[in-house]
């Protein structure tokens, strides 16, 4: 195996994903981010540089739909280095609305791209790391997947769907060192919450219990934990990143 293990990243070019991205690279792994955004990719590329972290990153400009192309992807990279250590299940999408009036396509985009691709990728992943007898498996969930939110209903199908699977996962892997848990974040400030009115971030910060809202470094550095030794006997489990909104 190679001297540093392998972490791939799904949408890693921005946000939550590039902060996930960076923390493991300063927790001596090197990084595979995989986007669809090539300009966020490029992006990503001159911040590694800055930071003098360009060695330790591998950038894949990649449709997670594509499931074959995917699993070759993740297939490759794996016999590039030595196989996976780590799978962190970030890339998502929203296509809110009431239940009454949301399209079949925009239910069903936001499972195959928030589920059905992590899927694809926990399976092609979890390949190496039972030949190697480790690995890590962390799923982005949300605390919609955890408590429901209304307009929501496809993105909180999606994101309980990854914590069932990480459960699931956690059981069949357990034996071969593998480890499956997720990560919920609440309301953390990104550039989308950024494009938000003003009025409706402070209707957030009134439901949670913290009264303020997370950072993308309080999510990857849950990620960070997961992926460390000190989480070798944790498996199965939830941390919601969400100032106590769903306690």
């Amino acid at each position: 195996m190679s001297q540093k293990r392998l972490a791939i990243v799904t949408g890693g070019a921005r946000g939550i994903g590039r902060a996930i991205v960076f923390t493991l690279i300063q927790q001596n792994r090197k990084v595979a981010a995989i986007d669809i955004n090539d300009e966020m990719l490029k992006e990503l590329k001159d911040i590694a540089d800055q930071k003098n972290a360009a060695d330790d990153l591998i950038t894949e400009k990649l449709d997670i739909t594509d499931s074959k192309n995917f699993n070759e992807t993740i297939e490759r990279l794996a016999d590039e280095h030595g196989g996976v250590g780590i799978l962190v299940n970030n890339a998502g999408i929203t296509r809110d609305g009431l239940l009454m009036t949301m399209k079949d396509e925009d239910f069903d985009k936001v499972i195959e791209i928030n589920l059905k691709a992590a899927f694809v990728a926990t399976r092609a992943a979890s390949r190496s790391m039972m030949r190697n007898r480790w690995g890590r498996i962390i799923n982005i969930a949300s605390v919609a997947g955890v408590m429901g939110n209304a307009g929501q209903t496809n993105y909180a199908a999606s994101k309980a769907g990854l914590i069932g699977m990480a459960k699931t996962v956690a059981r069949e892997l357990a034996k071969r060192n593998i480890t499956a848990n997720c990560v919920a974040p609440g309301f953390i400030i990104t550039e989308m919450t950024g494009m938000l009115p003003e009025r409706v971030l402070e209707a957030a910060k009134q439901i949670i219990p913290m009264k303020k809202l997370g950072s993308i470094d309080d999510v990857a550095a849950a990620v960070a934990f997961f992926a460390s030794e000190q989480a070798q006997y944790i498996t199965g489990q939830v941390i919601c990143v969400d100032g106590g909104m769903a306690m």
